[in-house]
This record gives C-alpha cells, sequence and structure tokens, in this order.
C-alpha cells in the first residue's frame, strides 16, 4: 500500500506559482494565452501585445480579468 494520494478521490490545493517562478517563464506566450489575451484586451479597450513571454502574459491577463470582472469567482 502507498501513501500516495489518489488524484481522483483526494482534494489537491491549487495555489498557483508565482509567474515569476516558473521555469519556462521566458519563453513565448502560448496560443492559449495570446487568445484569451486578446479577447480582455479588446473588452477592457488596452493594447493587445502579442510578444509577452508566458509569464508576463499570465500577469496582464490577471491585470484584465480585474479590470474587466472576468475570472472573478
Amino acid at each position: 500500500m502507498t501513501d500516495t494520494p489518489n488524484p481522483k478521490t483526494e482534494t489537491f490545493s491549487n495555489a498557483e506559482k508565482d509567474p515569476d517562478d516558473w521555469t519556462t517563464g521566458d519563453e513565448p506566450m502560448t496560443g492559449a494565452q495570446a487568445s484569451y489575451l486578446k479577447t480582455l484586451s479588446e473588452e477592457a479597450h488596452e493594447e493587445f501585445d502579442d510578444k509577452l513571454s508566458k509569464a508576463d502574459a499570465s500577469k496582464r491577463i490577471d491585470e484584465l480579468q480585474a479590470k474587466t470582472g472576468r475570472g472573478a469567482s
């Protein structure tokens, strides 16, 4: 028997790692990030920057979600 939690039955923390600590944070943003960021930028009447890194795109998404009310629980 193992002490490893079963991901199908155990509750896990969804705590997010700070984008500044991501090992791939300096890579270009993903296609999903770009698509969502473009939508948020349009809704917030803000400029869309397609040259952001993964980490910077994540931070910008958080900023624009706060401004637009998207992603609010």
